[in-house]
């Protein structure tokens, strides 16, 4: 994926397309909560269920989804596997994210598209 620097008004849709993909990819809550717990550290799927009060087959399969893109690796540990971030990128992806959520006062958690503008208080 090429740099998400200052792209050109001029980037096209094809140019952009790895990093949709990348958000994609951890826009959804569960996938979202996986990655962001083993930027911690490696786990089991045992230890994601029971951490995440997830059923092992909702944590199995977003682990897959997560593994097809690339971003989760594993390692076999007798009869079971233990999951790991597979870029280390991603630990500054999330420390950026933070510090943006930080700087804009959470203000994209009411967005009326992404957010959840109900909870958006209302000026009297």
């Amino acid at each position: 994926m090429k740099s998400m620097g200052a792209a050109p008004p001029s980037a096209s849709r094809d140019e952009l397309a790895g990093a949709v993909a990348l958000f994609h990819s951890l826009s959804d809550p569960t996938r979202l909560a996986i990655a962001r717990r083993l930027a911690g550290g490696e786990a089991r799927v045992v230890d994601l269920t029971g951490e995440l009060g997830l059923a092992q087959s909702t944590v199995s399969s977003h682990l897959a989804c997560l593994r097809d893109c690339g971003l989760v690796d594993f390692r076999p540990q007798g009869r079971a596997s233990v999951y790991r971030l597979a870029r280390p990128e991603l630990l500054d992806m999330f420390r950026a994210a933070e510090a943006v959520l930080e700087a804009t006062g959470n203000a994209v958690a009411l967005c009326p598209n992404y957010g959840h503008p109900t909870e958006r208080k209302v000026a009297r």
